[in-house]
């Protein structure tokens, strides 16, 4: 199955895994991997770059990509976008947005475009990734792969302590309230912008369909599960979140799986991000998942007058223009 995988946070403790079953199981593909620190000094990307090593026939290159940056993002993403115009790589089969942030000690924190990091990183720049390569996938389609969690719906995780939803006043979720709880809000806040990367996959999905170009593209929004072994749980987090991975949740998992059958590993989900991307079992498919099987996501995200609302918010937060897109008919 050729074709370029365009792979964000590819050196995610999620992302080393999937690549490798990409590499392993897809061998066909030119893989674009993106990280933001490509140096030697970091070593998850050395990592990433051990997996590689392993398949010494491999198309497979590491790019540096910063997701805090909007015009990093749309230089790099018109870049792709020549290379595929001059054959340099074949046209995309699937882009990967597993790049996330998330801010659970800190107060919210602004990137350089002036919007709230988690939500940046995790949606905004994807967004801008994903509308400025649209056109550019094979004429047979392809994936856009997006990640949601639990944690968009109400109630759906032990670490809520405020519900997540969307307010009326969307700038409020580029530009969250300072609150005294800020474990509490930061959780909410993450939770927030799953929704917000889940509410959007529907319209995605419904503008890819009026598009008669590009209607063989579609919209996924995993659940990977909760991931005891991830790295996020030691980065931005409260002292006491390493501690509960490495003397609860770890050693008993089994156990966790008994009440939540969502908690797993990072390889088992990065086996399933590959598989969703690339398998031909899955192709055509749209909507949410939790692992490889359809699900239904929070009512709120299935709702078509806040996914509307979204999606207009979406292209201003991206600073995306109807110059920018191959997806023309819904770019006023």
């Amino acid at each position: 199955m050729a074709g370029t995988v365009i792979f964000t946070g590819a050196n995610s403790s999620l992302g080393i895994p999937a690549v490798n079953r990409l590499l392993e199981q897809y061998p066909q593909s030119t893989l674009i991997l993106t990280v933001r620190d490509p140096s030697k000094a970091d070593v998850n990307t050395n990592r990433l770059r051990d997996v590689i090593s392993q398949y010494p026939k491999a198309n497979a290159s590491i790019h540096q990509l910063d997701l805090a940056d909007l015009s990093s993002v749309h230089k790099w993403a018109q870049s792709i976008a020549k290379d595929i115009d001059n054959n340099k790589y074949p046209p995309i089969r699937a882009i990967i947005c597993a790049a996330y942030r998330w801010n659970l000690n800190r107060v919210p924190q602004s990137t350089v475009d002036g919007l709230d990091e988690t939500l940046q990183i995790s949606h905004v720049s994807h967004v801008a990734l994903i509308l400025r390569l649209i056109g550019k996938f094979r004429p047979d389609g392809g994936r856009v792969l997006l990640f949601s969690s639990d944690t968009h719906v109400p109630g759906g995780s032990v670490g809520e302590r405020y519900p997540p939803g969307i307010p009326e006043d969307l700038n409020l979720l580029a530009k969250p309230i300072v609150y005294e709880d800020v474990f509490g809000r930061g959780f909410q806040n993450y939770g927030n912008t799953k929704l917000v990367i889940t509410c959007w996959m529907y319209a995605l999905n419904r503008y890819l369909q009026k598009d008669a170009d590009l209607r063989n593209i579609t919209a996924v929004a995993i659940n990977p599960g909760n991931l005891v072994d991830s790295r996020a749980l030691q980065t931005n987090t409260p002292w006491w979140y390493p501690y509960m991975q490495t003397f609860i949740l770890r050693p008993f998992l089994p156990l966790h799986q008994l009440r939540d059958p969502t908690i797993r590993t990072a390889a088992l989900a990065g086996i399933d991000v590959a598989e969703l991307a690339l398998n031909p079992a899955y192709a055509g498919e749209r909507g949410f998942f939790t692992f490889l099987k359809k699900d239904q996501s929070s009512a709120e995200s299935q709702d078509e007058v806040k996914q509307e609302a979204l999606w207009a918010k979406s292209l201003e937060w991206a600073k995306i223009t109807k110059d920018d897109t191959a997806l023309k008919v819904v770019i006023e």
